[in-house]
């Protein structure tokens, strides 16, 4: 079976939390694309510029701004567009921003979770549900290989620990309410994203972006951590496709791990010095390692075996051309180009790569 064929979204009612952010953003784009009718609920898009303004995605789509803390909002929402598919992506998504704000990361990403999943148990529209959680919910013990789907959960930082809770708290709801109900339930533990419109503060790609911008070097903190980084259509043809299969097959739901093959688990310098060959002139970088920064993981990739083995799923584009069409996508948005259309055009490339 062709994982990337479409047009099962086609008519499909799909409810995306999230909606106004980087992945969300290119998310409701391909759903769009597919023929989907799509009812998107977030908060207003998190970053100025943003990929969700600049896109136009909204005029394709029906856009709900609120608070998914804010349960009577998010029902009224959900109720209305009866959903039969449900992708669910709002966070609180940055692990230094955590540190700052913990009770409003917990509140965000666990009660978040706990008021979407409400939302599903109280319905009868729904057959298929996704949490987008992290590669960061396992406990973190640095080791060389990567974490499988049955490993301890308990990330360190309080965003990494609430994304460990929003686990725990899917998977409580599927013992107490959905074994026996007509709904399929998965979460899906992706890695660090990259790709054109994040314009998010704290992750190392914008951060290049901001200094070509303003002319100056990058200074990079952590320089030598090493991170399983995928260009952002990866993850996301895997949610859909999860969310689709469970649908036609209630068997296949679980918790998956979501990330790139070895070749593209590289540390933090190595992927600013290929920014750096891709960008070409123009673009430099200085180590800024922090002696008393906040703690981040040094180390973290994770075994999909399970995800490989169950659907014959395979990352397309690998770490080299994830950058090359990263920097691709900023040249078209820094001379005011066509944004949308190079989204459009990065979809179907992907969706025509052999893997």
């Amino acid at each position: 079976m062709d994982y990337m064929n479409l047009d099962f979204y086609r008519g499909k009612r799909v409810f995306v939390t999230g909606h106004t952010g980087f992945k969300g953003s290119w998310l409701c784009k391909i759903l769009t694309m597919a023929g989907a009718v799509v009812t998107g609920y977030s908060l207003p898009a998190p970053t100025e510029p943003s990929l969700f303004d600049i896109s136009g995605v909204a005029k394709d789509m029906t856009s709900v701004i609120g608070d998914v803390r804010d349960f009577a909002a998010l029902k009224a929402a959900f109720d209305t567009a009866q959903p039969e598919i449900v992708l669910h992506l709002a966070a609180q998504p940055i692990v230094r921003e955590s540190y700052k704000n913990p009770a409003y990361t917990y509140e965000a990403n666990v009660m978040g979770t706990v008021n979407i999943l409400e939302c599903v148990r109280q319905c009868t529209c729904v057959r298929s549900f996704l949490n987008v959680t992290t590669d960061k919910v396992y406990h973190n013990n640095e080791w060389v290989w990567g974490y499988r789907e049955d490993e301890p959960l308990d990330g360190f930082d309080p965003y990494s620990n609430s994304k460990s809770c929003s686990e725990l708290v899917t998977h409580s709801y599927v013992n107490s309410f959905f074994v026996n109900s007509g709904v399929a339930v998965s979460t899906a533990r992706a890695g660090n994203v990259i790709g054109g419109g994040d314009f998010a503060a704290d992750r190392i790609v914008p951060d290049c972006v901001r200094a070509v911008q303003a002319g100056t070097p990058i200074g990079v903190r952590n320089p030598h951590s090493t991170r399983p980084y995928q260009h952002v259509l990866e993850p996301l043809f895997a949610y859909l496709m999860i969310a689709q299969r469970q649908y036609e097959n209630r068997q296949l739901a679980g918790w998956y791990n979501v990330g790139p093959d070895e070749c593209d688990c590289v540390t933090t310098g190595e992927l600013v010095e290929l920014f750096k060959k891709k960008w070409g002139a123009g673009f430099n970088w200085i180590n800024q390692a922090e002696a008393n920064a906040p703690h981040e993981a040094n180390f973290l990739k994770l075994d999909c075996s399970k995800l490989k083995t169950t659907f014959g799923w395979q990352p397309r584009w690998h770490i080299d051309e994830a950058i090359a069409k990263t920097c691709q996508w900023t040249r078209v948005c820094l001379a005011g180009g066509d944004v949308a259309g190079e989204m459009e055009r990065e979809i179907k490339e992907y969706l025509t790569h052999d893997a």
